[in-house]
């Protein structure tokens, strides 16, 4: 009797969640939620709350305990028993939701109904459940507990993001930050509901990854960074790989490693030269060598390590400014015999010959084949092959790659990458000057339909993505003033329809959100007080 009590009264709370009544306020989230409602109410959260979750829900429901402990030094019971009736409880529900219109993105979407005893968080799957925790978490915080009792507000919300794709890249390579860096950014990652990490862990400057059968690529490859090529080998066991990959899982975050190739390849040729394609006296040894049968061998043992320490299926190869340093491939006897055998006339051939097969090797594991836009002019599986925009000035590259239905994370330098300068007073971005400054409003804005090109009505554009390229990045304060309060802003850009966005309001909730990374200790860039911190020269 008790339990058909319960359930009476889950059942009459979503019935008046689609009512939505009450007067609309404010609500402190970022991002914006699709549809919310003020109600007339508010929910009494103590010690005495207990979580009730459905048994498949065990890990979401077990991260939400963790984080109220953590960030509210909060104990909640967890229980899967339904015949439990308390006064306040917290409901994760798996159901279909009942919204009127079709729902896109569906795994990912939400329902929450609030009254004064009882909180329902309700999806069709495990990562909408977690998107609704998140949102429940970020009203907790931005309430302050009266005698140990947290009053939050009520609404009723229904939510879902605008792009499935909403990313974070960090380069790992030119400068490394460490396992704890790494987790804290996950975790701002998660509570703005970001959910690709996209982790740039090989390049020229060093090799990042633990690689057991090549283990000079990380004791060897992994020294020095892009200020000193003489600092001692900074990499990532595969332990620790394998930790951060399971940390980012409990938050719904997938991470996409990138293994640069055929360019980008310095640090790995240092480590095992015999695979070399050479470079140039800027770019020593860029290159990895295309006309070799033992570099694709090399190569295909090393993408084997490294699908079996990400389940994303996703590996991202580069393929970018290969131009950098393939001078010696005219020459080269052994790439001039592959040209004739094969029946390539230039160079850029002999990349998509190199692509091909090493995204062959990556299909037959499984695994979709990520890279940066100078791929959109090689043949490859549109099913199998995403294509990365990053080159706002070349978009007969994005054309191109609208034309041969790839799909497409949007990431161009303008306004997408966090290394350049967010305010035309900063002197250490890339570059800082009025007309290139990425700040945090023209992220919020952008448009990846705002191009000047003819967009086919199938176009599969995914999502979008900052990139946060260290070149001029050497440390956790400089990095955090460069993520923070973008990231906020591309949450937003990402996750909240258009015709829901208002750059004013969200002004508004970013100022609370600031008083965040305060308590985080967050070294971040206050754009409504440009000098209240410093700008970090490195």
């Amino acid at each position: 009797m008790i339990k058909i009590e319960f359930m009476k009264k889950i059942i009459l709370l979503l019935f008046l969640s689609l009512i939505f009544v009450g007067a609309v306020a404010q609500i402190p989230l970022i991002p914006s939620p699709q549809r919310y409602e003020t109600i007339p109410a508010q929910f009494s959260l103590s010690k005495a709350t207990i979580i009730i979750h459905d048994m498949e829900l065990d890990e979401v429901a077990y991260y939400l305990q963790k984080e109220l402990l953590r960030h509210e030094n909060l104990p909640l019971t967890l229980t899967s028993d339904y015949e439990q009736a308390p006064a306040s409880a917290i409901s994760l529900r798996l159901n279909q939701l009942n919204s009127k219109q079709p729902v896109a993105n569906e795994k990912e979407s939400y329902s929450i109904s609030m009254d004064a005893g009882l909180i329902v968080v309700e999806a069709s799957h495990k990562k909408g459940i977690f998107n609704g925790i998140i949102t429940l978490l970020q009203l907790i915080r931005f309430t302050e507990p009266i005698n140990g009792t947290w009053q939050l507000q009520c609404y009723n919300i229904e939510d879902a993001p605008a792009y499935e794709w909403r990313g974070l890249m960090l380069d790992e390579s030119r400068h490394f930050f460490g396992k704890e860096k790494v987790k804290q950014l996950i975790d701002w990652m998660a509570l703005y509901k970001l959910n690709k990490f996209h982790w740039h862990l090989t390049d020229s400057p060093g090799w990042r990854i633990e690689i057991l059968q090549y283990p000079k690529l990380a004791y060897v490859g992994g020294i020095g960074n892009h200020t000193n090529p003489h600092t001692p080998a900074k990499y990532y066991s595969q332990e620790e790989i394998k930790e951060i990959v399971k940390y980012a899982s409990e938050r719904q975050i997938d991470i996409i490693p990138e293994i640069d190739m055929p360019g980008h390849a310095s640090a790995a040729n240092r480590a095992y030269p015999e695979y070399s394609g050479g470079g140039s006296q800027k770019h020593p040894d860029f290159t990895f060598h295309p006309g070799k049968e033992e570099v694709y061998s090399y190569l295909t043992n090393i993408l084997k390590e490294v699908d079996a320490l990400f389940p994303s299926q996703i590996i991202h190869l580069g393929g970018d400014e290969v131009h950098f340093g393939n001078a010696k491939w005219h020459t080269d006897e052994t790439i001039l015999a592959l040209m004739k055998r094969e029946k390539l006339k230039e160079m850029s051939e002999v990349e998509n010959y190199f692509f091909q097969r090493m995204s062959d090797t990556l299909f037959k594991m499984n695994n979709r084949l990520a890279a940066w836009d100078e791929i959109a002019e090689f043949n490859l599986n549109p099913d199998k092959t995403i294509v990365y925009f990053w080159r706002q000035d070349k978009l007969q590259q994005l054309q191109t790659s609208l034309n041969k239905g790839y799909p497409i994370v949007m990431t161009p330098r303008l306004p997408m990458y966090l290394d350049y300068a967010q305010d035309s007073l900063h002197v250490h971005g890339v570059p800082a000057n009025r007309s290139r400054v990425n700040s945090y409003d023209k992220i919020y804005n952008f448009d990846p339909y705002g191009y000047d090109v003819n967009y086919p009505l199938n176009s599969n554009i995914l999502g979008m993505q900052v990139n946060v390229w260290t070149e001029r990045i050497a440390t956790e304060n400089r990095l955090d003033y460069m993520i923070f309060p973008r990231i906020a802003a591309l949450a937003e850009a990402t996750w909240t329809r258009d015709n829901k966005k208002n750059i004013s309001d969200f002004n508004d909730r970013l100022k609370k959100h600031l008083v965040l990374y305060e308590k985080d200790d967050i070294y971040y860039y206050n754009p409504f007080e440009p000098f209240k911190t410093a700008e970090p020269a490195k």
